[in-house]
């Protein structure tokens, strides 16, 4: 059974290395099952907005609730998290691995993506997860010592599972330049 998790200080870092290496996963021909943050889309008025797309082709759900331009904090919509997690489990069947952007509250909690990771990892499943430090403890609970660390960097990604980073880094180069 293979579960890593990556970890990172820097806010959003683990979201774009998951989203880089899904990328050059597909491009590498895997099928994922999962959700990244859509690097595609353009951030919105608020620093809280986000989005994340379901793998391997959508959709793309807003994540946060819409607080209004004066607002300072943010609220997660949890809604959104769980049509996520549902979408996502569609795609389970003939999946190679499964990527989870954020071990957040709502898993710290037991919802959201939980059941998911429980049944890939049950299914034997590779299962990718991106924790911040808030959530770091809750985690490691839910783990209980099966999850690995795993460098947040696409290449630590892809060592991880077995791919070279330097021929997944060329398989994306030669399919940008076909």
């Amino acid at each position: 059974m293979r579960f890593g998790y990556i970890v990172s200080e820097e806010r959003g870092a683990a979201s774009m290395v998951l989203a880089e290496a899904a990328t050059q996963l597909s491009a590498r021909g895997l099928r994922l099952a999962g959700a990244v943050q859509n690097t595609a889309s353009a951030p919105g008025p608020h620093p809280c907005d986000g989005d994340l797309k379901v793998l391997p082709d959508g959709p793309v759900l807003r994540l946060s609730q819409p607080l209004g331009q004066g607002s300072r904090g943010c609220r997660m919509d949890a809604g959104a998290v769980e049509t996520a997690a549902a979408e996502a489990a569609r795609h389970l069947d003939g999946a190679a691995l499964l990527i989870v952007n954020k071990f957040g509250k709502l898993e710290a909690a037991g919802h959201g993506f939980v059941p998911l990771i429980a049944e890939a990892l049950g299914r034997g499943l590779p299962v990718l997860v991106g924790v911040n430090g808030l959530n770091l403890r809750a985690f490691e609970s839910f783990a209980e010592g099966l999850a690995e660390p795993v460098a947040a960097e696409s290449g630590a990604v892809l060592a991880w599972l077995g791919y070279p980073p330097v021929l997944a880094a060329a398989a994306v180069s030669a399919r940008a330049s076909a």
